[in-house]
């Protein structure tokens, strides 16, 4: 007797576990890459360096970064705080509004940035390395549509 086709559901679940499992592995392998690197940062104070990275037309408003991170103000706050306690930002006044605040990257913190990205570049080539060429090319446009979601426009630039 032929065995059953495992349901959608069974098979969603399964893709869902896959990529939880990959993401894991994504974030231990970029671990370790960092590891002979001096960069003291959190994995959330590492995101909003991607992000105030990411802002070239002008530096993000405190509320800007929270929106992004999807927190509440207060922990942008915090993260800011140890940001700008190790170096890597800066609080600066916005010219035409003076109650807004506005966090740009210092020297120090560009300098951590190059060196997580080029940490989550290792990391991401080791993760890739037993597949094709081809085979990336379909898994970048599969993540592509799954991050975008569909409908939307491919954001070929997100934040590294």
């Amino acid at each position: 007797m032929p065995t059953p086709e495992p349901s959608a559901s069974a098979n969603e679940a399964n893709v869902a576990e896959q990529l939880v499992r990959l993401t894991r592995r994504m974030q231990r392998a970029q671990k370790r890459h960092m590891a002979h690197l001096d960069v003291p940062f959190t994995p959330a104070q590492s995101r909003l360096l991607r992000i105030v990275g990411h802002c070239h037309d002008a530096p993000p408003r405190m509320a800007d970064l929270a929106e992004r991170l999807e927190v509440v103000p207060r922990a942008v706050t915090t993260l800011v705080d140890a940001l700008e306690s190790n170096g890597a930002v800066r609080r600066v006044p916005d010219p035409t509004n003076r109650r807004v605040v506005r966090i740009e990257l210092t020297d120090t913190g560009r300098s951590a940035l190059r060196a997580l990205r080029g940490a989550r570049r290792a990391a991401a080539e080791e993760i890739l390395a037993p597949l094709t060429a081809a085979q990336r090319e379909v898994l970048g446009g599969l993540l592509a549509t799954l991050v975008d979601g569909p409908g939307e426009p491919h954001r070929s630039a997100a934040p590294a």
